[in-house]
């Protein structure tokens, strides 16, 4: 606040003195937290209303449920919402939080490219148990941990070597459910169904996302460079 008190014939501005030990973030930072702790609930009540719909209907098998990549992404994503929301609340902050948040971001942001290019023309039926929950789980989620990753405060940049190594999520992922695959006789995404395409339509599928997500990694490392204005000390 400012008060202009006239002296003789000139103004003289007079602040007013904040007090001592004020922080002028705290606002944003509680408003924030409590941003990541909404969003947190809000992806783990999806994820409880998937099981508890499926349980219902006897179609609950949890090592399919726990086999989708959107699942394990969100179930990360609510991991890493709150841990951060705790830490920025206690005002605590470390290099491997930033690093395990820019994984989860990776990961999110993976989520929604892939639903959108190669799974948003199937019914949202044949995705998630109830309607609702593939918003939420496809493109809330996804788009409130990027916000996150944008506008919340970090410690410093991540090195583009270990943002590279977040590749190895969806890498061992690939592995994983083409080894699993023949054995249960399904698969979380068609496109990774070799009796659709055969073999050499998933390892072109494969190679096509391997280049695009290395990009996304790079992006996001280097937004990791950006500090958003005020967030920092």
């Amino acid at each position: 606040m400012q008060v202009v008190q006239p002296r003789g014939f000139e103004m003289v501005t007079v602040h007013d003195a904040q007090p001592a030990g004020a922080d002028p973030t705290a606002g944003r930072r509680r408003v924030t937290v409590v941003a990541k702790v909404l969003f947190a609930l809000l992806g783990f009540s999806a994820l409880v209303t998937e099981v508890a719909t499926l349980v219902a209907r006897n179609r609950f098998v949890p090592g399919d449920f726990f086999s989708y990549f959107t699942v394990e992404s969100n179930a990360l994503a609510v991991a890493s919402l709150l841990v951060s929301g705790f830490a920025l609340a206690q005002g605590r902050s470390s290099h491997g939080l930033d690093l395990f948040r820019g994984a989860v971001t990776f990961c999110m942001t993976t989520t929604l490219l892939i639903f959108i290019v190669l799974l948003s023309g199937y019914p949202a039926s044949t995705l998630t148990a109830v309607p609702w929950d593939n918003t939420v789980l496809h493109y809330l989620m996804p788009i409130a941990v990027i916000a996150d990753w944008l506008f919340a405060s970090r410690v410093g940049a991540i090195p583009l070597r270990r943002a590279l190594l977040w590749l190895l999520l969806p890498l061992l992922y690939l592995v994983y459910s083409l080894i699993r695959g023949p054995i249960v006789d399904w698969y979380p995404y068609p496109f990774m169904d070799p009796s659709v395409r055969g073999y050499s339509g998933v390892a072109i599928t494969s190679v096509v996302l391997a280049v695009v997500l290395a990009l996304v990694a790079v992006a996001v490392a280097f937004v990791a460079r950006w500090t958003p204005v005020g967030t920092r000390r």
